[in-house]
């Protein structure tokens, strides 16, 4: 067992830094409270073959695997930037889009992800059933050569910056398939989800209303949507893990430089342990989150079991993200709520990441039925 990261991935990770560092927390907080996309950044890593770093090459990308695109997700939020959308179009969609869909859909699709042009949107949650796929009602309806979709899709990410939608919807009465819906699609409609934190990336409520699309916009095969969406949410838990890493290795990092520099009573407030130990343990719970994270992605790169590996980073990376941002506000007083300092954001996002894509407490479930043989619980 080796630990040392390569050189490859020591480069990797420096070049992200690089591009990162010249747009910064600052661009990332100003773009969250405008709630305006940070397309400038996300443009400039997809020119140096970022954004689709997990592609296969033929297509645009760098045909690496999700352990290069977590660095990627881990390393621009450490520096400040973290971009929610890296999990839905890059991950999810663009591993499913690789798995499973056309040559005529990858096509059309994965080249112009990899290059910025465009992004691909996720719809699986719906109001009255989460992200619990045995209650979705969203339908799909085979009418000669069409599918004939209606239902609403809740808290939809990143829609308005999307040129589709990969939809989960339901084609039979126990079986879900996925379709890949062009976000101008007619009879689609999007209205704007107000939510109070402040992000770049906006939600959606999404209304399919006889909305008809080819056949060829099927994604994968009919009825076999159930087992080939966890090809796209285990990436999407691994790079939110990724994210949330880099979240709590950038708070640590202010919450220490302001520390080593505030100084109140005489000596710098990092002498006093009530600072210096949270922080400490905040260190220490990030850096066990970054290796929970890179097992969970090795484990999906060599195509072995990664569902509890994939569950258990999402759920230290996300503690370990809020503790961390959180030990860093209270630390920084009230200079932590201020704008000029923009710790609130990475909270934001952090917080989020406890309950999306998966909570805290389905993780807990999976972990207690699946790995424990506990009986279900829900």
């Amino acid at each position: 067992m080796d630990f040392t990261e390569s050189s490859e991935h020591r480069d990797l990770r420096t070049a992200v830094a690089a591009i990162t560092d010249k747009y910064g927390p600052d661009y990332f907080a100003e773009r969250a409270t405008a709630h305006e996309p940070t397309d400038e950044l996300w443009l400039e890593l997809a020119q140096h073959g970022f954004i689709g770093i997990n592609f296969p090459e033929e297509f645009g990308g760098g045909g690496a695997g999700l352990t290069e695109l977590a660095i990627v997700c881990e390393e621009t939020a450490a520096h400040g930037c973290p971009l929610l959308l890296m999990l839905v179009s890059s991950a999810i969609s663009g591993e499913l889009l690789t798995r499973y869909g056309t040559s005529s859909q990858q096509r059309e699709w994965l080249p112009r992800m990899a290059s910025g042009d465009t992004k691909m949107a996720f719809a699986i949650t719906e109001p009255d059933a989460g992200s619990n796929t045995r209650q979705i009602t969203t339908t799909a309806v085979r009418d000669g050569g069409d599918y004939v979709l209606d239902g609403t899709k809740y808290y939809i990410s990143g829609v308005d910056e999307a040129g589709a939608i990969v939809v989960v919807a339901r084609t039979a009465p126990q079986r879900l398939s996925l379709f890949v819906v062009p976000s101008d699609t007619a009879g689609l409609v999007k209205h704007r989800l107000p939510v109070g934190i402040n992000l770049p990336e906006k939600q959606y409520t999404l209304h399919f209303d006889d909305v008809r699309v080819p056949a060829s916009q099927l994604l994968g095969v009919e009825h076999e949507g159930f087992n080939q969406v966890f090809d796209g949410l285990n990436p999407e838990r691994i790079t939110g893990a990724a994210v949330c890493v880099g979240i709590g290795r950038h708070a640590v990092e202010k919450g220490a430089d302001y520390a080593r520099q505030r100084s109140v009573w005489g000596p710098p407030i990092g002498t006093y342990q009530a600072i210096s130990h949270p922080l400490a343990k905040a260190k220490i719970d990030v850096d066990l989150a970054a290796i929970a994270t890179g097992r969970a992605a090795w484990l999906f790169d060599h195509r072995l079991p990664a569902g509890e590996a994939s569950n258990i980073a999402k759920y230290v990376a996300a503690e370990a993200a809020v503790s961390a941002v959180d030990h860093a506000i209270q630390l920084h007083g009230g200079n932590g709520i201020s704008a000029e300092y923009g710790l609130l954001p990475q909270w934001g996002l952090a917080r989020l990441l406890q309950i999306a894509p998966v909570s805290r407490e389905m993780i807990l479930n999976y972990v207690a039925q699946h790995s424990l043989k506990l009986p279900r619980s829900y």
